[in-house]
């Protein structure tokens, strides 16, 4: 969306919660966790038209899992906001010739996955079925991707899951929703009441959710990488995890953006999997 589109509907809705504030605030919540794009394109259906397609469920939700067979690690994939398990492309050749069992998801209301919204614990919750169903060993998150795979690990601490990469995840849940609600130019009641109801919905506040802060108890190798440049995601988030997350290693790179797909940041990847 334009800018001025973004801040007209951001006008239209602090209008709103002058008579409603409880109303604008379940619509903007709705706003912020509804993908407009993330279903797959004609294209993106070939990447994973050469996996072997499979479905899990939670709470009435379906997952679409791929998975490309292997005889070595088993390498679990989750991609980030508005994308779908054909981001993986660039990197799936190179994981494929070391032999690896490799695994990748669809998010909620992302890609094949059923649903109309989305939210990280949500996903979470994707994530844990799946790694049930397949026992990794490694798990690559990419921004949300990995801040979900972060909830995965501290809430459930699946033995199989001995390391993690993290790719432009971000750090904590209130930048994300600070930064959404500077976008859109929120008022003080749709701000708090954003508030309010994550607080209802989850029984936790929003600064509860710190992907940097639960990483404090992992064991699993962590590898983190970010753009220094990162438009979307700070790198300061990296910087909080690498503080945090004491048994992991921060790799910055300069004009790879938030998407990271360089393929020269595959050998390090790989070299992490295999160490």
């Amino acid at each position: 969306m334009s800018s001025f589109v973004i801040k007209s509907i951001g006008n239209a809705l602090n209008a709103t919660s002058l008579i409603s504030s409880k109303y604008a605030s379940k619509k903007a919540l709705n706003l912020f966790a509804s993908p407009r794009k993330g279903r797959y394109t004609e294209e993106q259906k070939k990447v994973v038209n050469s996996a072997l397609s499979e479905e899990a469920s939670y709470d009435g939700l379906n997952i679409a899992t791929y998975r490309w067979n292997g005889k070595g690690k088993t390498v679990l994939l989750a991609h980030g906001w508005e994308s779908n398990a054909s981001r993986w492309d660039y990197i799936l050749e190179d994981l494929k010739a070391k032999n690896y069992n490799i695994i990748a998801l669809d998010a909620p209301a992302h890609g094949r996955s059923s649903g109309k919204q989305f939210n990280a614990v949500l996903y979470s919750e994707f994530i844990n079925v799946v790694a049930q169903k397949f026992q990794p060993e490694i798990i690559m998150g990419h921004s949300v991707g990995g801040m979900a795979s972060v909830f995965f690990m501290y809430n459930y601490q699946p033995d199989s899951v001995k390391k993690m990469i993290l790719l432009g995840a971000p750090a904590h849940f209130t930048g994300v929703f600070s930064r959404y609600k500077s976008m859109m130019g929120y008022n003080r009641r749709i701000s708090n009441g954003l508030d309010r109801i994550v607080l209802e919905r989850f029984g936790k506040s929003v600064d509860y959710f710190s992907a940097a802060n639960f990483t404090k108890a992992m064991d699993a190798k962590g590898l983190i990488i970010h753009d220094k440049k990162d438009k979307i995601i700070p790198y300061e988030d990296a910087q909080l995890f690498a503080n945090r997350y004491k048994n992991s290693e921060l790799v910055s790179t300069v004009g790879f953006g938030h998407g990271l797909k360089d393929r020269s940041l595959t050998p390090r990847i790989i070299e992490f999997i295999d160490l």
